[in-house]
């Protein structure tokens, strides 16, 4: 049988450009738009053009994971045939196409083995620490303005052209990595390259708490508790518990280090002073979100079998905004900010429970290396889009297809070894 993509790249050739191609995808995610559009070309060029397509679509059927997924670009398609606003429409299809193309891409086989997909974890962190020494450095240009800045719910620039919720996830998803082959790799690396581990990680650790991004932390936090717990029970091992009251001091410990986490705090609790008291002021986070989610539900409310149309929902959402809010700044007139939100009101009910099914998925995944790291890697992007709408942002979009599928390939090719 040929080796699919033997036809478009020489299959010696082939393993070599996958991992470029993949590398220089993470880092366009970080630091270029361009190079991750070109180098996500390259991806899906050799993946798809090859004689043995018709295969590689078998196993894409057959992977419950990789068609639902595709789901998610899928559920906005179709509601193009109810939706007026024909070029928001096509907008966000243009954005969510990678969740069509990538899972037909990672139906297909690779050629990399267990070194190779170890290799991208490692350039994916020092992607990751770069972007964290590019946003510090800003930071340390004038600290005093930026903590200033944080009681107006500003927050330091990072990589991701600025996109701090996205760029705070990947910071989560780099401590997660980090743990993974601290488990998995031991036997592999020498000590230098294990301590050099133990300090990204600490390191990543210290930026999260800098930043101060919700997202990032909550994940962080979550991540540590199921991880620590579970190595105490399932290697009966109590010590791994006293683990969990270093946890519980970090905050505690950041409040009085950190001016960035102290400052972040003190507008959040003002911040949800708002929200309690049903106040709205321009710039407010959690208000703003609280407004959105609202809109979403009346939309969801008043189209609950198939939604407005995703062309249509910034437009239905605006005028809801008018209407109850009319002083809101244009600023502040942001989609409904939670996925199943958008998902309903561009599809209804059904596109909440088809939405619902998707995410539920890989938790059932089976055949996978240390699954406990997989079902907390999707933890993180549940958690993410209970209260933010990453998938209708192109980084998001990558962030969610990208990455899960590479850790789905990455945890089997190490479980078979």
């Amino acid at each position: 049988m040929k080796e699919p993509g033997k036809d478009f790249v020489n299959g010696k050739w082939k393993r070599l450009i996958l991992l470029i191609s993949m590398i220089g995808m993470l880092a366009g995610l970080l630091f270029s738009r361009a190079l991750l559009s070109s180098a996500l070309i390259v991806f899906v060029a050799v993946n798809i053009i090859h004689t043995q397509i018709l295969s590689q679509l078998k196993v894409f059927i057959s992977s419950t994971l990789l068609w639902s997924m595709s789901l998610l670009f899928f559920l906005p398609l179709v509601s193009g045939m109810w939706s007026s606003d024909v070029d928001q429409w096509a907008r966000i299809l243009r954005i969510k196409l990678p969740l069509a193309l990538l899972p037909v891409c990672f139906a297909g086989n690779q050629n990399l083995n267990a070194k190779n997909w170890r290799t991208i974890a490692l350039c994916f962190l020092g992607l990751v620490f770069a972007g964290i020494c590019e946003s510090l450095w800003m930071y340390f240009q004038n600290p005093d303005l930026i903590h200033a800045d944080y009681l107006r719910a500003h927050i330091i620039d990072t990589p991701v052209d600025n996109d701090h919720v996205r760029f705070s996830l990947l910071v989560a998803i780099a401590v997660l990595t980090c743990a993974f082959l601290l488990i998995i790799a031991r036997k592999v690396y020498n000590k230098i390259g294990l301590a050099l581990l133990v300090i990204s990680l600490l390191i990543f650790i210290a930026y999260l708490h800098v930043l101060a991004v919700r997202t990032g932390l909550l994940c962080f936090y979550l991540g540590s508790f199921v991880l620590i717990t579970y190595l105490a029970w399932r290697g009966q091992n109590r010590k791994y518990l006293l683990m969990l009251p270093i946890v519980l001091a970090l905050p505690i410990l950041a409040y009085y280090i950190s001016p960035t986490f102290k400052n972040r705090m003190l507008y959040l609790k003002y911040d949800l002073s708002l929200v309690r008291n049903d106040v709205y002021v321009h710039g407010s986070n959690d208000g703003n979100r609280i407004a959105s989610i609202r809109a979403g539900w009346e939309l969801l409310s008043r189209n609950p079998l198939n939604g407005a149309g995703f062309g249509d929902v910034k437009k239905q959402t605006d005028d809801i905004y008018q209407r109850n809010y009319p002083q809101m700044n244009d600023v502040d007139k942001i989609l409904p900010s939670s996925e199943w939100m958008m998902y309903g009101a561009g599809n209804g009910w059904p596109g909440v429970i088809i939405f619902t099914f998707v995410m539920a998925i890989p938790f059932f995944i089976t055949g996978l290396r240390k699954k406990i790291v997989w079902i907390i890697l999707n933890c993180f992007i549940v958690l993410s889009y209970l209260f933010d709408i990453g998938l209708e942002v192109q980084y998001g979009v990558f962030i969610h297809a990208f990455i899960l599928l590479w850790w789905y390939k990455w945890s089997r090719e190490e479980y078979s070894i």
